[in-house]
């Protein structure tokens, strides 16, 4: 993701999340951190035929790696293409040196939940009204062991999308 994928990212965030859509400074915020020596940060997008359809991003700090956001537009929910974002991500976890991968996902977000199940996230406790303002409790999530011959490894393409970090 780039400064000038932000605007469509935007777009594609207040249609998926409007009651807890991230603001254009946080995204501009996890930007800055993700370029240069000191980058802790991993941000891409999905596009198809020049539009972004998906984007996802992780906060690395010391041996832990932090799912930030995952999208995926409606019309490509189903296809696949969470799974290849969240593929990158633990790519990019590996690359940080993380030892963990922890996220929170909404109580309700059943097939989020399931995605993450199926590449070994496991529950580990729920953190009370942590999506505002709809007070909807969040389920924390961890993976212990990411490694290259994981179910990440083995997801199918999506054809005509292509991923850009």
């Amino acid at each position: 993701m780039r400064w000038w994928d932000i605007d469509p990212v935007l777009e594609l965030e207040r249609g998926l999340f409007p009651d807890d859509a991230w603001s254009r400074g946080m995204f501009w915020s996890e930007l800055a951190h993700a370029r240069g020596a000191e980058a802790n940060r991993r941000y891409l997008v999905a596009e198809e035929d020049g539009r972004i359809i998906g984007y996802a991003g992780l906060a690395a700090a010391g041996d832990v790696g932090d799912v930030q956001t995952i999208a995926v537009a409606r019309s490509h929910q189903g296809t696949g293409l969470g799974g290849r974002l969240l593929t990158e991500l633990l790519r990019a976890a590996t690359a940080f040196e993380c030892a963990e991968v922890m996220l929170e996902c909404r109580v309700d977000n059943i097939a989020a939940q399931k995605l993450y199940e199926r590449f070994g996230f496991v529950p580990i406790g729920f953190r009370r009204g942590y999506y505002q303002p709809g007070n909807v409790d969040a389920l924390v999530m961890r993976l212990t062991t990411a490694s290259d011959s994981g179910p990440a490894a083995d997801s199918p393409p999506v054809q005509g999308t292509e991923i850009n970090g």
